[in-house]
């Protein structure tokens, strides 16, 4: 059986993520503005994974 390229764990903080994106919750770091890109908001879920310590691919 092939490894996980992501962790449950971070699969979990990209699920919360987006779910906040769709719910209009979600904004971006410093200036505050509301993600609406579901991509942006994959990236803030991997970022968050990545400082809390989850198994996630090195930043390209």
């Amino acid at each position: 059986m092939p490894r996980r390229k992501y962790s449950r764990k971070s699969q979990r903080y990209v699920k919360e993520e987006v779910h906040e994106m769709k719910r209009g919750r979600l904004h971006s770091g410093r200036s505050g503005k509301k993600v609406t890109n579901p991509k942006q908001a994959i990236a803030i879920g991997l970022s968050k994974a990545r400082k809390r310590g989850a198994r996630v691919p090195r930043k390209r």
